[in-house]
């Protein structure tokens, strides 16, 4: 447990490991909300809550309607390309030079999406 201290003016540092370790930056807004034993601190959401009925249509998009199969499409892309990304990331902090999976079907999407790094467990 660390300590910090009420300044005159009302003000808390929240030490550097805290403000690391939940990617809390300058700047960020909180609710303080008090409960029993203490005060709970959560950074607050930037927008208020709502659902898909109240924006749907709000962002403008002059293109050809894309299909159902080719947003399926691309969000199993980008999902691959996630999924890579973060099993080559976890698995060895960034420094593999390949990625080996049991799974021939995330093979064959990598492939198609030329991520060369992802091959075929034998």
């Amino acid at each position: 447990m660390e300590m910090t201290k009420l300044s005159t003016k009302g003000q808390i540092i929240l030490p550097k490991t805290i403000r690391d370790a939940h990617q809390w930056t300058i700047g960020m807004e909180f609710n303080v909300e008090e409960v029993s034993g203490g005060v709970l601190l959560s950074p607050a959401m930037p927008f208020p809550a709502t659902d898909i009925n109240n924006v749907i249509g709000c962002l403008k998009y002059d293109g050809k309607p894309k299909t159902i199969e080719e947003m399926n499409q691309a969000i199993l892309e980008e999902a691959t390309k996630q999924h890579v990304a973060d099993a080559l990331h976890l698995t060895n902090r960034g420094k593999a030079t390949e990625f080996v999976t049991f799974d021939g079907r995330l093979v064959k999407r990598a492939k198609a999406l030329s991520l060369g790094f992802v091959k075929q467990a034998r």
